[in-house]
This record gives C-alpha cells, structure tokens and sequence, in this order.
C-alpha cells in the first residue's frame, strides 16, 4: 500500500470530510464533554494541513497551528477505521513534524482525550512525553497534553 502525503490547508475538500467523520467520532467517545472539546477544534484558518492518500482515496489527515513562538500545535488527526494499523498516522505526524521545523519552529504540543488510548498510543511511540495540561485544558481530567521537542 503506497500513502501519498498531501500538504494543503484546512479549506481542501478532502479535509473538511475527514474532520467531519473524526468529529462523529469523538462525539460518541465523548458523549457529553464532546461541546467542551468542539469549540477547540474549529478547522476554519488552519494554514498547515496534511491529507493522506491511498489509491487516490483520501485515508487521513492532521494538522498544525502555531501555538506559541517555538510551538505547533498538533489538531485534527485521524486515520480512516479500515487503514488504521497500516502506520499511516505514523506518517502524517512525522510529516507534520517536520512541517513544524521546516518553518522554524522546535515543538509539538497536542491535547487528546483519555478515551482515545489509540491516540495516546501513537503519540507515546512517536516520542511525546504526557505534560501538564496547558491552556484550556488545564484541570480538565479527561485531556492528557504531550509534547515533542525535535530541535
């Protein structure tokens, strides 16, 4: 299976439908904290995109967004049910990591829920420590924050 990595922004059509199943997703994980975290995700502005392809067929997705002058912030990563395990969101992450240094920046921060332990996964083998929870998800019980330094 060849996986093409696009870079592109967050009004690329390809996106926009990926983010909308990530979204039903977390709805259900989420239940009723899934407002809280919603009004975090707005894709709309997002400069820095990255869709992934198999066969033509969008597969995946992930995002940065500039969080601080020496930080990206990691958002909107999702992986297709029938391609995860394949090493995809590997892919992407790394992908966007080096985006984050191309343009100068030295860390990825994110935030992920304690209901997504296939998220918590990938980040702890891709080499991202759990920190404090920081800006508005700190005291939040049910976000787990991470963060890789690479330069």
């Amino acid at each position: 299976m060849e996986i093409i990595l696009k870079k592109t922004d967050s009004s690329d059509a390809d996106f926009i439908a990926l983010v909308k199943l990530l979204d039903a997703d977390l709805a259900l994980r989420d239940g009723d904290e899934h407002a809280f975290y919603d009004q975090f995700n707005k894709v709309t502005a997002i400069k820095h995109v990255i869709v992934a392809y198999n066969d033509g067929t969008p597969v995946g997705c992930g995002a940065i967004k500039h969080l601080a002058d020496d930080a990206m912030e990691v958002k909107r990563m999702y992986v297709l049910e029938g391609y995860r395990g394949r090493g995809i969101a590997v892919e992407i992450l790394t992908a966007l990591e080096h985006w984050a240094a191309e343009l100068g920046y030295s860390r990825c921060l994110l935030e992920t829920g304690l209901k997504q332990p296939e998220a918590i996964s990938l980040y702890k083998k891709s080499g991202y420590s759990i920190i404090p929870n920081y800006g508005q998800y700190a005291g939040v019980e049910n976000s787990v924050c991470f963060e890789k330094v690479f330069l």
